[in-house]
């Protein structure tokens, strides 16, 4: 077995693995720790650990948007070919204040390429703070989910649910989570990837 080493961490590369791809921004990227303690690579060890035919690429940037993602994903596609891809983008563009309709047809037209590429979507929720107002914050929230209804994507909810209250979890900014928060975000992720792979 060859050991190709992403971002630090070992992840299994042979010609039998497939990839799953995680599409995302700072939540995904590891902002303000140690890249390598980032909940992709926890994901990276685990498949190792497992012994799982399956390699994580963590194709995140931090301060990402839908916009910017959708942008990209096709090249992501062609390099690493996936079977699952997780887009874990929208927060950025509702901190900014973005339209609704925007964000969705972003993350449509996302799902879709991946569905065409002949791979699985699994789409993370996210959330904004209420001081954006009720109206823009429900709007937001549900998006997620009318996407996914209405494209037939996997759902995963709120991946800082159980973070995001917590200050010890949570970096000074409030918003990007600690490094000792990471194995909640996977196990978030987990439970609804496992089932694909």
């Amino acid at each position: 077995m060859i050991l190709l080493v992403t971002f630090g961490m070992p992840t299994v590369h042979a010609s039998s693995t497939q990839a799953v791809v995680v599409l995302g921004d700072s939540i995904s990227a590891g902002y303000g720790f140690q890249r390598d303690l980032g909940w992709v690579n926890l994901l990276a060890q685990t498949l190792v650990e497992r012994e799982e035919p399956w390699r994580a690429v963590n194709a995140s940037i931090s301060g990402e948007t839908t916009g910017g993602g959708r942008a990209r994903l096709q090249g992501v596609i062609d390099e690493h070919t996936p079977a699952i891809v997780i887009i874990e983008l929208g927060g950025n563009d509702g901190l900014r204040g973005y339209p609704i309709s925007k964000i969705r047809a972003n993350l449509t037209a996302m799902v879709d390429m991946v569905q065409q590429a002949g791979a699985v979507p699994l789409l993370v929720a996210m959330r904004i703070p209420p001081n954006y107002g009720a109206r823009y914050t429900s709007a937001f929230d549900s998006v997620f989910a009318e996407v996914a209804q209405s494209t037939g994507a996997h759902l995963v909810p709120f991946i800082l649910n159980d973070v995001a209250l917590d200050d010890g979890l949570m970096q000074d900014d409030g918003i990007h989570p600690t490094a000792e928060a990471q194995p909640l975000l996977l196990d978030a992720v987990w439970s609804y990837l496992e089932p694909l792979l």
